[in-house]
């Protein structure tokens, strides 16, 4: 089956507890449809570039899922018709990553800023 990403935005005046029953819930749809969720992450409350239906901020959750199309059009279908979901971006990748996503590593653990750094300072010194 192929494997997808999902990144949710849900209304700010949620608690986090709502919140993450909206990951369970779109989960329960992947799953009632034929697919898995692989992994979920809940990143917490975050500012938006812009207002989405007069909020400047939203709850942000992502999904790893392991389904077939007609599960994740039926998820997303779900997710449009819902009052709290204000934005739903669905990606399809050829594999997952493992471990926790780039939002939710640490600043130090982050490998590419490392390499930059580790250039520039070599850069620096030349």
């Amino acid at each position: 089956m192929p494997l997808y990403e999902h990144v949710m935005i849900a209304r700010q005046d949620l608690s986090n507890a709502q919140a993450e029953g909206l990951i369970e819930h779109f989960s329960t749809v992947i799953a009632d449809n034929g697919g898995k969720v692989v992994d979920s992450e809940y990143w917490g409350v975050r500012t938006l570039a812009y207002k989405i239906n007069k909020n400047r901020k939203g709850h942000y959750a992502f999904l790893r899922s392991d389904a077939p199309s007609a599960a994740v059009q039926e998820m997303e279908r779900l997710a449009g018709l819902h009052e709290d979901v204000m934005r739903v971006l669905t990606i399809r990748v050829d594999e997952h990553k493992e471990g926790p996503s780039i939002q939710m590593q640490k600043r130090d653990e982050r490998s590419e800023r490392g390499e930059r750094r580790e250039r520039r300072e070599r850069d620096d010194r030349n």
